[in-house]
């Protein structure tokens, strides 16, 4: 079991803007209004090595929305242990993290809107994060415009 696992079986995540995967795999994040999707993905970095450096660096989760996806699990968004701080995770049938990030100044996650395999997860101040559902790295593709006729 990865350390991202353990942590997610008492619900917690860790306290800082990152996407983890349940394999191990983490990644620094920053709200975005300007990306298209309204986060960036920057480096990989070493979970473990964080937590052994700071062992309190979590922050226990509680969800507030969730959207049904049948047999392949569901997407869940909600808060952190302080107001400001909100999550998104993608988990399996039997809850299992998939993937999740976390933010700290995002406030919670309270709405989700979902078309086809793109999710837009939406916070209590109205920041919009906009994942490929199966993989939040996959650019999504821009709407395409219409053109006047």
């Amino acid at each position: 079991m990865t350390t991202i696992e353990r942590l997610w079986k008492d619900l917690q995540l860790p306290a800082g803007d990152a996407l983890h995967f349940a394999g191990g795999h983490s990644c620094a994040v920053d709200l975005d209004c300007d990306a298209p999707t309204g986060v960036r993905v920057g480096a990989p970095f070493d979970l473990e090595d964080m937590l052994q450096r700071d062992p309190s660096w979590v922050s226990s989760v509680d969800g507030l929305t969730a959207v049904d996806l049948g047999g392949s699990g569901l997407l869940w968004g909600g808060e952190g242990s302080h107001g400001s701080e909100g999550f998104i995770a993608r988990l399996t049938v039997d809850h299992a993290l998939v993937w999740a990030m976390f933010f700290t100044e995002s406030n919670p996650f309270d709405h989700i809107r979902l078309s086809r395999n793109t999710a837009t997860f939406i916070s209590t101040s109205g920041h919009e994060v906009t994942v490929d559902a199966d993989d939040p790295r996959t650019p999504i593709p821009a709407p395409a415009s219409r053109v006047p006729t």
